[in-house]
């Protein structure tokens, strides 16, 4: 893991906004349909389709077609994310940027209910995909809610999972990565926490106005540290927790609050390896667009989780 202290990344507001929001995520797992009842039971997933090697799965208010694809793999991890740019036109900037660094690796029209996606990595090689075209989820007779501003029914069904919220990497070169989402990709780090030293060992960054989408936590080696869903309440992860252990699920640690973002939270790990976090950050958003990196010591993260 590089050690290396990072540039403080101010951020520039008179930048444009080229990423609209987190996309769809592939999960790697070995117990494929052990995972897809962890999510459509206990979580309140939906599945929407399937084929030979993965299940696509619906978070009731994701107005996109799916949310997750579980992937039979031989081990645990994380694919491709997907990122949604917010035009045509920014997802040709964005792809413009990320040629020039290297880490392009062409354009494919193959991803279901996606339009032509831009496959890139990031400096550490995790996965990713931008685009612009998106088909709609459209409720059938089953799920279609009486709100029309939603994009199905309220499953009433385990966690009740919302929507997916952000994706937590681990990273072996933070320097690297943060400049990378920073200068590249055009994302703002909203907090972070530093060794004694000043090198990053975490980063959150915002593509948006949400608080965080994206993760990185130092480590020798790359790969997912974990993958958190939105929930209404804090409730409904009191709820979750007690049926995972009901369930056997096992609970990794929480309920708690993170004194970083403010985020009650429960981690578990589902049945294929993966660690799943159960997030609610209540109402909080970063609303200003000169907003400066938190900092935070390691002794000071400590003394804050409640």
């Amino acid at each position: 893991m590089s050690t290396a202290p990072s540039p403080q990344l101010t951020h520039d507001p008179e930048r444009r906004r080229d990423l609209a929001h987190v996309g769809p995520v592939e999960v790697y797992t070995p117990a494929l349909e052990d995972s897809v009842d962890f999510f459509v039971r206990l979580m309140g997933l939906r599945e929407v389709n399937r084929d030979a090697t993965s299940v696509y799965l619906h978070t009731w208010d994701d107005y996109q077609a799916w949310t997750v694809r579980l992937i039979r793999r031989d081990a645990a991890g994380v694919g491709r994310t997907y990122l949604r740019a917010a035009s045509r036109q920014a997802m040709q900037r964005v792809a413009t940027g990320i040629e020039s660094t290297g880490h392009g690796h062409g354009t494919v029209s193959n991803v279901p209910h996606l339009g032509r996606v831009y496959l890139f990595t990031d400096p550490d090689g995790h996965e990713y995909g931008l685009y612009w075209d998106s088909a709609w989820y459209r409720a059938d007779a089953t799920d279609r809610p009486a709100s029309k501003n939603q994009a199905a029914a309220y499953p009433g069904r385990g966690a009740n999972l919302r929507r997916l919220d952000h994706v937590n990497y681990r990273a072996a070169d933070m320097p690297a990565v943060s400049m990378f989402l920073r200068d590249t990709l055009g994302a703002r780090c909203t907090e972070q926490v530093v060794t004694d030293d000043g090198s990053p060992q975490a980063m959150w960054f915002s593509v948006g106005n949400k608080s965080y989408d994206l993760v990185y936590t130092g480590d020798r080696t790359a790969g997912l540290h974990h993958l958190a869903f939105a929930t209404d309440t804090r409730e409904e992860i009191l709820r979750a927790a007690d049926l995972c252990l009901d369930a056997g699920i096992r609970i990794e640690t929480g309920p708690n609050e993170h004194a970083i973002q403010q985020t009650f939270y429960l981690y578990v790990s589902e049945p294929g390896g993966n660690r799943i976090e159960l997030c609610n950050a209540g109402a909080r958003l970063i609303l200003a667009p000169d907003w400066p990196t938190v900092t935070w010591t390691r002794e000071e993260r400590a003394r804050g989780t409640m």
